[in-house]
């Protein structure tokens, strides 16, 4: 699909699309809404509500020039079930712009946000998931029993050279902060290029 204008492309998208779409095609509810938040720049929103056209998808972010990107690939595409996209700020979650969701994915947020997002993350979405209803988290993360990559491991530095409140998760971290809030780790994936799929699901 060509570039609309004022839309934003990401080369991870291309390569990471597809792995995470085969995650989602067995997890995700049928019918329902889907919060997609951190979207980006859009294009996996156009991509995942293409895949799932009975299931409304909810593309909302915290930066005004990734809401204007998403809405250029909305506007492009022309999905139905494609929603306008909505700032949401994953840090606050008495402030997000939706009451309730089927199913939440957050893709590449933990690791380039301060972790208080992570943690208005789990508060948020253990608010408006239902009983069962699932969180797909992906990016890279750091396992207690897992040999980092040295690829990951230069990554976690650079980001924290970028932003000391920036870098790579470490699992039991974020699994306990889902624990406290009612959210239980079922799953844990291994996707390309060192990079999980975790979901956490409302007890």
């Amino acid at each position: 699909m060509p570039t609309p204008p004022g839309a934003r492309t990401s080369t991870s998208t291309a390569r990471n699309r597809d792995p995470i779409l085969s995650v989602l095609q067995s997890r995700l509810p049928a019918h329902g809404l889907a919060l997609e938040i951190a979207a980006g720049a859009g294009e996996h929103s156009v991509y995942f509500a293409a895949a799932f056209p009975a299931l409304k998808w909810q593309p909302t972010d915290a930066d005004p020039e990734a809401l204007a990107s998403i809405a250029a690939w909305r506007g492009h595409a022309g999905l139905p079930n494609l929603l306008p996209p909505l700032p949401l700020n994953a840090s606050d979650p008495n402030s997000w712009p939706v009451s309730r969701a089927d199913a939440i994915v957050n893709i590449n947020m933990i690791h380039i946000s301060p972790w208080a997002a992570t943690q208005g993350l789990m508060e948020g979405a253990a608010r408006r998931l239902p009983a069962g209803g699932a969180l797909f988290l992906y990016g890279p993360f750091i396992e207690h029993d897992v040999e980092t990559a040295p690829s990951n491991l230069g990554f976690d530095l650079s980001l924290k050279a970028r932003n000391p409140a920036w870098g790579i998760r470490h699992l039991d971290d974020v699994s306990a902060l889902a624990t406290d809030h009612g959210l239980r780790l079922t799953e844990r994936i291994e996707m390309p290029a060192n990079n999980l799929t975790v979901i956490f699901r409302k007890v």
